[in-house]
């Protein structure tokens, strides 16, 4: 624990460092250094708030057992003893939580996100499977008080998604969402099926961190833009004017476009956020080919044999094969009650992580 506690003082006297540089007016007039050292002390300020509290707890604890030492009072001795006892059981949980804020922390966790989903094996049944993960995603943001906002989509013919790519917006989106990038499973008998027979579709999420102008520069010298009319399902113009847009980054050959807007400007604006995103996605593969090679592994094709997670009708279930997690209540999680699930895969990955320290 004594290393714990040095390692817990050098993050408070940095976070504090950074208080002052935030007074700094050198600082304040450049907006992007402003900006990340916002964020660094934003990052420190729970472990701080939490490592505060448990050094009073400390201090409370020394008093009680010198007034243990000192005191006559058999009524005095009595409250002390209790008190300390209580303090002393408080401290196993703060150590518990401190650690676990020690661990190495995602940088991603406080952006935004960008989701994309996308229909797998399964013909129609699969499309409409994303449609229904899609409302899933965006109930639960909204439940989160999140904000979604729909960047671009592909209809099917009976109302699902081959594709739809769409951002979340809020407090500490990624560090929850990220856990959903795979490929999720259904088993049910679909709309489409005469017979009744169950039938077995996937969709593939992706998760990505949202990138930022501070983390990603593009050269307009490098983009084409080209516009062209918006489409809606079999590919029927659904708007006579040029308002979509598609951006293709010459560079690296990525393309993005958005047409869910009825305003070029804002379809533009939806791209490059996009573009964006998938370039600051590159250059984090760059860095680390192991995350990369996890991604890769967790999306993988959308063949029925790969999965992190199974939606089962007919049982009423939800398991995530990656923890052994069994929900019941499906019509509930798909009405975006995931926090259970969520929270699992959270206390899941915190644990392997301690382990690994241990």
């Amino acid at each position: 624990m004594f290393e714990l506690y040095n390692k817990l003082e050098e993050i408070e006297n940095k976070y504090n460092d950074l208080e002052k540089l935030l007074s700094d007016p050198e600082i304040i007039k450049n907006q992007n250094e402003f900006t990340k050292t916002s964020k660094a002390r934003s990052a420190m300020e729970e472990t701080v708030s939490c490592f505060r509290e448990y050094k009073k707890i400390l201090k409370d604890i020394n008093d009680n057992e010198r007034l243990l030492e000192t005191e006559k009072d058999v009524d005095i001795l009595a409250m002390a003893a209790e008190e300390l006892a209580a303090l002393k059981e408080k401290t196993g949980g703060y150590e518990e939580r401190l650690k676990v804020m020690l661990l190495p922390r995602d940088p991603n966790d406080d952006k935004n996100t960008i989701v994309e989903i996308r229909a797998g094996a399964g013909g129609e049944e699969a499309s409409l499977f994303a449609a229904t993960l899609f409302r899933m995603y965006s109930r639960y943001a909204e439940n989160m008080r999140w904000k979604t906002d729909v960047i671009d989509s592909h209809p099917s013919e009976k109302g699902g998604f081959k594709e739809i790519i769409f951002s979340i917006t809020g407090e500490k989106v990624y560090s929850k969402i990220k856990y959903e990038s795979g490929v999720h499973r259904v088993q049910r008998v679909p709309i489409t099926e005469a017979s009744g027979r169950i039938h077995t579709s996937t969709a593939t999420v992706a998760v990505l961190p949202e990138a930022e102008e501070v983390d990603i520069e593009i050269n307009p010298n490098d983009l084409r833009i080209d516009t062209f009319c918006s489409t809606g399902p079999g590919g029927q113009s659904v708007n006579t004017t040029y308002s979509a847009i598609r951006i293709t980054h010459i560079p690296t050959g990525l393309v993005v476009q958005c047409q869910d807007e009825k305003s070029q400007i804002k379809n533009k604006a939806k791209a490059l956020k996009v573009l964006r995103t998938r370039m600051l996605e590159i250059e984090e593969k760059k860095q680390n080919d192991q995350i990369a090679q996890d991604r890769r592994s967790q999306v993988g094709t959308g063949d029925r044999s790969e999965r992190i997670r199974t939606y089962n009708y007919p049982q009423n279930r939800i398991t995530d094969h990656r923890i052994n997690l069994t929900l019941g209540n499906l019509l509930g999680f798909l009405d975006g009650d995931i926090e259970e699930m969520l929270q699992g895969l959270i206390v899941f990955d915190q644990t392997e992580k301690l382990k690994k320290i241990s």
